[in-house]
């Protein structure tokens, strides 16, 4: 090796050392994606791992996305319930994204829409505050609960994301409760989806989800 080749790879050797930057880039940080739901969010009744949320946790690493999943949902949970237990939440996880799939259960329990809204509209307001991009996830409840109340309960999503300027997904399951096979589609209790309509809850939610990732 000539001198003059032996001294520049020493040159470049110092930089290196002194500037670790210089010699590899750092990979970014993952972006924590905090899930507050209920059973929808939960994989009730279904294998583990095959829920919506494990296979965004999939799809995230396929399209290497440098992001984490915590899924914090339960089963039966209600937006009071997940109002109440969204701020320990941002403070250990540090979120850079929140989806707020809360409320079906509010309806199931014939709960009054004013606080539905109220909960879910201090919930999406807690979690911007502490720094982080919120997506509402929206449900609706069968006809049977009477064209007013439907209607009513369908507007709830969309009326806090335009509120508080955050994204929606105005019904999670379409396509799903609303398909051409939507009893094949649910469990015997016809509340829970299978396994085979995740994929398509997770369609629902990955656009405005994508937005949301930087």
């Amino acid at each position: 090796m000539k001198r003059r080749d032996f001294i520049a790879i020493a040159a470049i050797a110092a930089a290196s050392a002194a500037f670790p930057s210089l010699a590899v880039a750092a990979a970014p940080a993952p972006q924590t994606i905090l899930i507050v739901g209920d059973s929808l969010s939960a994989e009730y009744g279904l294998a583990r791992g095959t829920g919506w949320v494990a296979l965004l946790e999939r799809r995230l690493a396929d399209q290497k996305i440098a992001a984490r999943v915590v899924n914090a949902s339960i089963s039966g949970d209600t937006t009071a319930g997940g109002r109440a237990r969204l701020a320990p939440l941002l403070a250990q996880h540090k979120p850079a994204v929140v989806v707020i799939e809360l409320g079906g259960n509010d309806a199931l329990r014939g709960l009054p829409l004013k606080n539905t809204q109220e909960n879910l509209t201090q919930m999406v307001e807690a979690a911007k505050a502490a720094g982080a991009r919120v997506l509402v996830v929206g449900i609706q409840v069968p006809p049977n609960y009477g064209t007013d109340y439907t209607r009513r309960f369908s507007a709830i999503f969309e009326e806090v994301a335009t509120q508080t300027r955050s994204a929606v997904v105005p019904f999670f399951l379409q396509g799903v409760a609303d398909g051409p096979n939507a009893a094949a589609m649910f469990q015997p209790d016809r509340i829970h989806p299978l396994a085979a309509a995740q994929p398509l809850m997770l369609d629902n939610v990955w656009p405005e989800m994508r937005k949301l990732l930087r």
